[in-house]
């Protein structure tokens, strides 16, 4: 699975659906991708991106979940 190619507000929206997906809480999953909460707050607010190593930490988590994570990637890449 590969998410470089998205942009804001996608990548946002993507990242909170496989937070909830996850049942985790912003803090929870900021340190499980190794980054502050802050970070992961503003990407789920669309006001910055994820750096390249938190994409692929993001990307990992997507593979973990298999097709639940392949449909994810797909609903987010079907928005318009």
């Amino acid at each position: 699975m590969d998410i470089t190619e998205l942009k804001q507000p996608v990548i946002g929206d993507l990242i909170k659906a496989l937070r909830l997906e996850l049942n985790l809480s912003q803090e929870k999953f900021a340190r499980e991708l190794g980054v502050s909460f802050i970070s992961l707050n503003r990407w789920e607010n669309h006001k910055t991106m994820p750096s390249h190593l938190a994409r692929q930490m993001i990307n990992l988590h997507l593979e973990k979940l298999e097709d639940k994570g392949s449909k994810l990637i797909n609903n987010m890449r079907s928005l318009p």
